[in-house]
């Protein structure tokens, strides 16, 4: 293992008295650690990229190449590929995915009919955007031992729809729990749907978007009091 005396920038141990050894309060070790964390950061980036040119079978091959480096440095920061693709899903969904449909969530729009196109118009055209980073997040689902990104991403997808849904409900006077099964299966449906549609494209996605528009506003309008 490597001592901290050899980290370039790190701060060095103190002399081998008995007495406890002291670490220079300079700054050194700060630094350091924000260094490490920036250029992590960095390839995280770079990785991103490489999924961006090559769809979601890339190599740790193509990061390296992508930031400049060789797979050495790559290794200096991730202890293996599984923990790049962790790294890579967060930073899909953190900067990619949910800043766009938690945006449209927490927008004001004319009409029920209105906040669900907005929303489900952002899912489609983030596959149309974003294939290949789209594709890599669903190939990487579900892995076994590893945490699972996607689903955690619908998971906070559903849980804010679920509480505009159960503000209404308890604005009218009603019970809120259905709330909650009504936004999981509004998130289900668009998503698996959404999801054959990156294929299968039988449709236009203005279509697509106005199909599950019609389906999910129908269910709801019957279910949801009217807005206030």
């Amino acid at each position: 293992m490597q001592q901290v005396a050899e980290i370039p920038g790190a701060p060095l141990r103190s002399g081998s008295g008995s007495g406890p050894q002291q670490v220079p309060q300079d700054g050194r070790r700060s630094r350091w650690t924000e260094h490490r964390r920036a250029r992590r950061e960095d390839l995280v980036g770079a990785a991103v990229e490489a999924v961006r040119r090559t769809g979601p079978d890339f190599a740790v091959d193509d990061v390296a190449r992508s930031a400049g480096v060789s797979k050495t440095v790559i290794y200096r920061y991730f202890t293996d590929k599984d923990e790049l693709v962790d790294a890579v899903l967060q930073r899909i969904s953190g900067t990619v995915l949910l800043p766009r449909l938690l945006g449209e969530i927490g927008t004001e729009h004319a009409d029920d009919r209105a906040a669900l196109r907005a929303v489900i118009a952002a899912f489609v055209s983030l596959i149309e955007d974003e294939p290949e980073l789209y594709r890599f997040a669903y190939a990487h689902s579900g892995r076994s031992g590893r945490a699972d990104l996607v689903a955690a991403t619908e998971h906070r997808i559903a849980e804010a729809l679920a509480a505009l849904m159960a503000d209404r409900l308890v604005a009218a006077g009603r019970p809120p729990e259905a709330a909650t099964t009504w936004a999981y299966g509004v998130v289900g449906m668009v998503q698996l749907a959404a999801h054959w549609w990156s294929t299968a494209r039988t449709v236009p996605a203005a279509e697509l978007v106005d199909q599950l528009v019609a389906l999910a506003h129908d269910g709801l309008g019957a279910l949801l009091p009217p807005r206030r």
